[in-house]
Formats: C-alpha cells, sequence, structure tokens
C-alpha cells in the first residue's frame, strides 16, 4: 500500500505572497475515495451545489480571500438552507454577469469559511499529513549558481521528509502534482530525475520515493485544491519565531487556521551521519541556493 503525495505550490509568481512555498498534503491511499466523497458533501453542504458546475474551483486564493472574509462578516451565521440558496444564485448571476445582491455576496463569504474549514477538519480525519518548506519571496538565483539543472535545496528537503514518513510507515509514496505550465512541468521532471538518479542521496530515497510524478489537473482533483488551500493558508497564516516564517501575516488566516495547519504537519525523526534528530513537515529555507534551513 502507498502514500500520495498531493504537491501545489504558492506565491511563485512573486507578486503578492510573502513567501514561496511548495509542499502539500499526504494521504493513504486507502483513505483516498473516502476522503474524496468527504469533500463532495462538505462542497454541497457549504454552497448547496458543486462549484465545477459553475466553473469554480476550491482554491485558497478564493476561499480565503480577503473579501470572502469580509463578505462573511457582513451578518450573522446564516442558515444552512438560507446560505445554500443565495449561494446558488450567487454563483448563477456570475455565469450571467449579473451583480449579486449584498446577501448573496454574505452566503457566499460565509460559505467559502464553511469549506475551508470542512477540507482541514477533513484531512485530520482521513489522518492526512503536511509537508511543505517556504522560502523568502525574494530571493533571486545568484548568476554564479551551477547546480541550475538539480532541485533546489528547499526541494530536497521537502523530499527528504517524505522519505523519512514513508520510512517509519514502511511504505512507498507516489508525487501527485497540479498541472501548471508543460515548460516548467518538464523543467521541474527532469531536476527530479537527475536528483534521483544522479546523487546518491537520491537514489537512496528512491527506495520509497516513486522518483516519476503524475500531472493532474487541479479543477478535475479534489486532493490538488486541498493542497492548494494547505498551502495558501501557511504562506498567508502559519508564523513561527523558532523557523524566522517572520513576513507579515493576514491575522483572520493566521487566528483561524493556524492551529488547524500545526496539529496536520508531520512530526517525526530522521538521521544523518550516525546521528538521529528530531524532523517537522513545515520547513522554512532562508537561502535555497546555500546553506541553512530552520524546522517548524
Amino acid at each position: 500500500m502507498s502514500w500520495l503525495l498531493f504537491l501545489d505550490e504558492s506565491g511563485h509568481d512573486h507578486k503578492n505572497c510573502p513567501y514561496e512555498v511548495r509542499g502539500g498534503v499526504a494521504l493513504h491511499v486507502s483513505q483516498l475515495w473516502l476522503f474524496v466523497q468527504r469533500l463532495q458533501q462538505a462542497e454541497q453542504q457549504a454552497f448547496g451545489a458543486r462549484l465545477h458546475e459553475y466553473k469554480k474551483e476550491l482554491k485558497g486564493s478564493k476561499l480565503l480571500d480577503k473579501d470572502r472574509f469580509k463578505w462573511a462578516a457582513q451578518s450573522p451565521a446564516l442558515s444552512d438552507d438560507e446560505r445554500q440558496r443565495h449561494c446558488r444564485s450567487f454563483l448563477t448571476k456570475g455565469l450571467e454577469k449579473k451583480p449579486p445582491s449584498k446577501v448573496e455576496f454574505t452566503a457566499y463569504g460565509q460559505a467559502s469559511l464553511v469549506m475551508a474549514h470542512a477540507v482541514f477538519d477533513a484531512l485530520k480525519e482521513f489522518d492526512a499529513h503536511i509537508f511543505a518548506v517556504a522560502i523568502p519571496a525574494d530571493v533571486t538565483k545568484p548568476k554564479t549558481f551551477v547546480a541550475k539543472d538539480f532541485l533546489r535545496k528547499d526541494q530536497v528537503f521537502l523530499f527528504e521528509r517524505f522519505f523519512y514518513f514513508l520510512e517509519k510507515h514502511k511504505q512507498h509514496g507516489l508525487l501527485v502534482m497540479d498541472e501548471v505550465e508543460k515548460v516548467s512541468d518538464r523543467r521541474f521532471v527532469r531536476q527530479m530525475e537527475r536528483y534521483f538518479s544522479s546523487t546518491h542521496t537520491g537514489r537512496h530515497r528512491t527506495a520509497r520515493i516513486v522518483p516519476v510524478p503524475m500531472f493532474v489537473a487541479s479543477d478535475m482533483s479534489l486532493p490538488v485544491q486541498a493542497a492548494d488551500l494547505v498551502i495558501y493558508s501557511i504562506n498567508w497564516g502559519y508564523r513561527n519565531e523558532t523557523i524566522d516564517l517572520s513576513a507579515p501575516a493576514r491575522e483572520e488566516v493566521a487566528e483561524q487556521f493556524a492551529v488547524k495547519i500545526d496539529e496536520l504537519q508531520y512530526r517525526g525523526q530522521g538521521y544523518r551521519d550516525g546521528r538521529v534528530f528530531n524532523q517537522w513537515g513545515i520547513c522554512y529555507v532562508p537561502n535555497p541556493y546555500g546553506a541553512g534551513a530552520k524546522q517548524a
């Protein structure tokens, strides 16, 4: 039996996010269908409809957008029936290019937050684990950097943590990635191939990690959408002084989701050069092209 690590990224466009974060959630294959069904039920419960029917998907940048919090706070919590009815009207008007009413905005904002919490609750229920690595958003590759054909250090640390997790469970792991853009996807696959075939450590880790990622369209994969929400939440709402994640956070995201993130991140042990050390699933790398990494 295997674990699937659903991967996504946040802040790689270097526009507004405080960090560049890559990572996602690991789910055991035996729990995958149950997890998907739970998210489908939660989506119907929150919005009164499946979002793909309205050409939308469960993205963190949408569910936790600042406007969603503002809309949700416009009135006390609506009843389930009220929220669902007004959400369907909101979504229909979106397709028709018509302006929604205030109560429809409120319903959609509240539904978005209900859904975000439901995703985290489902991850906990089905024993998912978070693995993620953050680097500063303003880091640039030095002109003298010569290892461009290999994985960056933060990416290596991400796979390192997943490997130790698989070692603990004596199982294999598959990588499932959001299909973004073919040129960058191919580049990343080539870098992975070189790491897992041309380095001693990489070859050793193929004993647990299958080094051939599977790419899926995020709008067709609820687990990848869940990973997107988690990574976005880490970027904007998970801060810990011990790992120097000191960039400004969005208070509303931190208040509602930081504890949930911390509960789900992997905790275990790693080993190197004959010594054993504690390890966590969320890691901060100040410079992916130099030395030094810090753990949550």
